[in-house]
């Protein structure tokens, strides 16, 4: 068992699950390694039950991302020149709405994020991986990433013009997280 073990300023021992199965046990500073070996025993069926689920969750995210085929050049080509037909038209309304507009637009087949902004540059990024989700989700994520050009945190300035410009987000959002399984 992959057991990884790291000592800070914490006043119990405790445990986590990485994405890859692995045993992460944080302990405080002086724990023995009979009192950590110890305590990883005690707690073997969780962890092996953590391990089942974590790992379950792993392979339902690599299936879902193994929808939508990146391999080669030309099949990412055709899903940037797909999902760019999609973005666009939202870009332009939503630029008019709110009176900002990126300067740079890019994608990606970014898998830990749906899109992102620099608000310096006002540029966005959106994952090509959006293509596996509803169109309403999509626009949820143009719109989000465009809100980051006025607000850069999600603060309640940010929810608020959320709530204006996409009144649906949170259920966008949730409906995200169901279809890709990482709720």
């Amino acid at each position: 068992m992959d057991i990884r073990v790291t000592m800070r300023r914490t006043s119990r021992l405790s445990l986590r699950i990485g994405k890859k199965g692995e045993v992460r046990v944080s302990a405080p500073y002086g724990t023995s390694e009979r009192t950590i070996s110890d305590f990883v025993e005690k707690h073997a069926d969780w962890i092996r039950r953590a391990q089942e689920r974590t790992l379950q969750r792993e392979q339902t995210r690599s299936d879902f991302f193994a929808q939508l085929p990146l391999q080669t050049r030309v099949q990412r080509q055709e899903a940037k020149d797909r999902l760019d037909a999609i973005v666009r038209p939202w870009i332009e309304h939503y630029s008019e709405q709110m009176g900002v507009r990126p300067q740079f637009l890019t994608y990606k087949a970014t898998r830990s994020r749906w899109g992102s902004c620099h608000t310096g540059r006002k540029a966005i990024c959106l994952s090509l991986y959006l293509l596996l989700l509803p169109e309403w989700c999509i626009e949820h994520t143009v719109v989000h990433e465009m809100v980051h050009l006025l607000v850069p945190n999600h603060g309640t300035r940010f929810h608020s013009l959320m709530d204006r410009f996409f009144p649906r987000w949170r259920e966008a959002r949730a409906e995200t997280r169901r279809v890709s399984r990482m709720e």
